[in-house]
């Protein structure tokens, strides 16, 4: 009939996990939803690519630790070979190395296995929206993380007094120097920070513009001025991407 909505496709999902009883246990919860659709399942890393390459899924639910081929590599190719894809890192690991490997590889998302089984479903929807989510202690570290990377403050001129002509030369020359090849991201203004710690505990747009008191077009238009002073192509990246060689 005319005027009818019709409904969006189905996410197709493609799980990868060694454990048979995690990976079954997983795509019969996720074919339960009606807007789900789980296409293939990966035993390993090697499988993961392949069915990525073939099936073209719109996300993938990815272990960390398989044989033959670890999900940080399986990530990094599925990525880089087809960035429409979405990867959910879905695993016990959390210390901090793994994680920053993980995201660094491109994975969009970071739950750990005793997420609750509404918010892992709520973050593939969130996926297929545009969003990224992690969980509350995988944010902890990623801030932490950005906040290492953060650039200090320059450094304020003295004023004491200039001793003699070989000091002025000095200053001089520092302050015609050529810029250090190491690009400095601009500062992030309050609000800016803000948002950004928003986004790196898993907030959609919408939900940064209600705790803010802010139009979501504003909070959008934030999101776009953070990437690009943190030269980020992805939300998560937001969170680590501090500074660019």
């Amino acid at each position: 009939m005319a005027g009818e909505r019709t409904n969006p496709p189905a996410i197709r999902i493609v799980i990868a996990e060694d454990q048979a009883i995690v990976r079954r246990g997983v795509a019969l919860l996720l074919s339960m939803e009606p807007d789900m659709e789980v296409v293939g399942q990966a035993r390993n890393g090697v499988e993961a690519v392949e069915l990525a390459q073939l099936l073209h899924p719109d996300v993938v639910l990815m272990d960390l630790h398989m044989p033959l081929k670890g999900g940080v590599a399986a990530t990094r190719e599925i990525t880089r070979a087809h960035p429409q894809t979405q990867i959910l890192v879905l695993t016990t690991l959390d210390d901090d190395e793994t994680v920053f490997e993980a995201v660094r590889a491109g994975a969009h998302a970071y739950l750990l296995k005793d997420v609750e089984e509404s918010e892992l479903l709520e973050t593939v929807r969130a996926l297929r929206r545009g969003e990224s989510r992690l969980t509350p202690q995988i944010a902890r570290k990623v801030m932490d993380q950005f906040r290492r990377l953060a650039p200090l403050p320059p450094a304020q001129p003295s004023r004491e007094p200039v001793a003699d002509g070989a000091a002025v030369a000095r200053l001089s020359e520092s302050r015609h120097a050529v810029p250090s090849a190491e690009f400095i991201a601009d500062a992030l203004t309050e609000k800016e920070e803000k948002i950004l710690q928003h986004i790196c505990e898993g907030m959609s747009n919408r939900q940064i513009a209600t705790a803010l008191f802010l139009a979501e077009g504003t909070v959008k238009n934030y999101v776009s001025r953070i990437m690009e002073k943190l030269h980020a192509n992805t939300r998560t990246e937001l969170a680590i991407l501090s500074r660019k060689q």
